[in-house]
């Protein structure tokens, strides 16, 4: 009967209350206003019995504050981050320092800096192959760094510039175990790097443009070191100019966690108005004919949106 059924959901309500009131006792779910059910006074005094502290009380229910959008999923698009970079320039006061919080609040394990060095194979040694590589995180820690055995026979180590000698290639990993570890961490990430079109190309590797961040290419670090945009600066330069820091000394030659881990450094100190102008420069997306309250169906009547062939079959 409809009784009958009434007081079965009214039980089975019972019971869904009691098992709330269980839950957020224990402190695993968090009290909340019910419809019909809680006041707001009611929800402020659960809430101070689950913390264990008093809470001030006032007359007028406080206005809840402007939360910035929910954090990015791990598989967010590129045009997403960016655009997520303009709506949180566009909150608060704009300070940098806001925005850079926020921004590794939504993904710090999004970004990753790599760098590569190369020795020489093939005739003469003019063949570049990969020898050590070596990825950092957004923090600038060391997620992986590994000499890597060419598939060829080396030729010159390029000590001098590669830091590479007979001995690191002792406990050398071949060049196909490297790159299936290497390019699983790449997977779906931000790759930050200098001229890392030469860090790719060892790899044997193309990585989605949109999801690359080229620091010798960013027009916003040479305007700030008070270079020409159009030229070709290295890590070196940028770094003395920028991070006020010395790379690359010495005779034992560069590395690979150093240059990475700089890549990253000057890739942060512009990031945000980066990713803006990258966010500026998308293109709008079309508005759709359907949802758009603007677009006039009718138009598509008129004769210029019918098909040439058609027209001349009804002359």
């Amino acid at each position: 009967s409809p009784q009958g059924r009434s007081k079965k959901k009214s039980r089975k309500h019972q019971r869904f209350l009691e098992r709330r009131a269980l839950l957020e006792q224990k402190g695993l779910l968090s009290p909340r206003g019910r419809l019909g059910s809680q006041s707001p006074e009611a929800g402020l005094e659960a809430l101070t019995k689950a913390n264990g502290t008093t809470a001030p009380r006032c007359d007028k229910v406080p206005k809840p504050k402007r939360i910035v959008p929910a954090s990015l999923s791990p598989s967010a698009s590129p045009d997403s981050i960016a655009r997520h970079h303009s709506v949180l320039l566009s909150q608060g006061n704009g300070s940098s320092k806001r925005v850079r919080t926020s921004s590794l609040v939504l993904r710090p394990g999004k970004y990753v800096a790599i760098d590569c060095e190369m020795v020489g194979t093939g005739p003469q040694g003019r063949l570049s192959e990969l020898a050590r590589c070596s990825v950092v995180n957004y923090e600038g820690d060391v997620i992986y760094d590994k000499y890597v055995q060419p598939e060829l026979p080396i030729v010159d180590y390029r000590t001098r510039w590669s830091g590479i000698t007979k001995q690191h290639m002792k406990n050398a990993i071949p060049f196909k175990a490297a790159q299936a570890e290497i390019l699983k961490i790449l997977k779906d990430k931000i790759v930050v790097g200098h001229a890392i079109h030469n860090d790719f190309q060892a790899l044997k590797y193309f990585h989605p443009k949109d999801r690359t961040r080229d620091t010798s290419q960013i027009p916003v670090l040479k305007k700030r070191a008070g270079l020409p945009v159009r030229a070709n600066v290295s890590l070196k330069n940028l770094a003395r100019h920028l991070l006020h820091k010395k790379i690359q000394v010495g005779c034992k030659g560069h590395s690979s966690v150093e240059d990475a881990q700089t890549a990253m450094e000057l890739y942060r100190l512009v990031e945000v108005q980066w990713e803006k102008e990258l966010a500026n420069s998308l293109p709008p997306r079309p508005p759709s004919p359907i949802t758009d309250p603007t677009a006039d169906s009718s138009q598509y009547l008129d004769d210029q949106y019918w098909p040439t062939d058609l027209m001349a079959s009804g002359l």
